[in-house]
């Protein structure tokens, strides 16, 4: 039975854009697993299974249905051992949690300023009005204010992952000479910026660029599948 998972779209269904959605996309790969993308728009969500969840991504497996990228990533490990392991052993699964608190606020904070607007033009209609009400009470100002140090985040962004660049000097992925979740979910930010915003993150020549391209080259380009905005 093929697996389905319930992705995160805009206007344009063909371009799902959630940071988690991506880390359970490469994941299932990484299993080695055929799955089908059910795109799904904000304010669709609700309706997802008969009201099974208020966030993607939702895995659905059989009879069953796993909420959160990081759960999804432990039921694969359990559910599917004979595939290419996720996290490489007990440690890994400790060690992906550190880097998931760490993306959560050392990247996904300057990334939401930095994008936030690209995000909300590339919705529909319903989903932007949606968007902004949910956003602006969450961060208790309009979207444009919070947008207006996106610029500054840029530079904040790129000396957070300084700990990051430092690690790759010793080997080409975070999960050592090949990737593991720890990679993925670092992945699934800077995709995210990839596939919603035109605007450059990081120089060419830095190594955490060459690391995402190695990234977006896993599994026959299934990270490229979708283009960068342009």
């Amino acid at each position: 039975m093929t697996l389905k998972l319930y992705t995160l779209c805009g206007a344009d269904t063909a371009r799902h854009f959630s940071p988690h959605v991506w880390k359970t996309v490469m994941s299932l790969h990484h299993k080695g697993l055929d799955f089908e993308e059910c795109p799904t728009p904000f304010t669709a969500i609700p309706e997802i299974e008969g009201g099974a969840t208020k966030t993607v991504p939702l895995l659905v497996d059989g009879d069953t249905m796993i909420v959160d990228s990081f759960a999804i990533a432990e039921y694969l490990e359990e559910t599917y051992p004979d595939a290419p392991s996720l996290f490489g052993g007990a440690g890994g699964v400790a060690a992906a949690r550190f880097v998931e608190r760490w993306s959560l606020t050392h990247m996904y904070v300057p990334l939401r300023s930095i994008i936030i607007m690209d995000i909300f033009n590339r919705l529909s209609e319903k989903d932007q009005a949606y968007f902004r009400s949910t956003r602006e009470v969450r961060f208790g100002k309009p979207l444009e204010e919070l947008a207006a140090g996106g610029a500054a985040q840029i530079d904040a962004l790129s000396a957070n992952l300084e700990p990051m660049r430092q690690t790759l000097s010793f080997h080409p992925f975070l999960g050592g000479e090949a990737p593991l979740f720890s990679d993925y979910i670092v992945f699934g930010g800077l995709q995210w910026a990839r596939v919603i915003s035109p605007i450059k993150l990081l120089a060419d020549d830095d190594p955490v660029s060459a690391w995402f391209e190695r990234c977006l080259d896993l599994f026959e380009g299934a990270g490229r599948k979708v283009p960068a905005a342009a």
